[in-house]
């Protein structure tokens, strides 16, 4: 069972500054991930996120685009009715600077 998404308003505004042919990489790994995105420790395929350079993002996670320098960060949204991923950025990553929007929107 895949995981509804659901996207910050920023997020969907970086997708849409994406080009076409990386916004398709980007979605089919959103759509991976959505089938189990818990941790990995969990049995998951999302990568757990601590502190990273004074900003406090425990409780979220990323996708990582090795090949393609992209950043997604997400969180997880459930109870007994909802269970969604929950999309909060969608950058490059350029000195940390995914980390700290991150931080910002959490």
């Amino acid at each position: 069972m895949a995981w509804k998404i659901k996207y910050h308003p920023l997020a969907v505004e970086e997708l849409s500054g994406l080009d076409g042919s990386i916004k398709k990489i980007v979605l089919k790994g959103i759509l991976k991930v959505s089938e189990n995105p818990r941790p990995q420790s969990e049995g998951g395929y999302g990568k757990a996120l601590g502190n990273k350079n004074n900003n406090n993002l425990t409780g979220l996670l990323k996708i990582k685009y090795r090949d393609i320098g992209i950043r997604v960060i997400y969180k997880l949204v459930e109870d007994a009715r909802t269970h969604e991923m929950y999309i909060l950025v969608i950058s490059a990553r350029a000195d940390n600077e995914v980390y700290e929007i991150a931080g910002k929107r959490k």
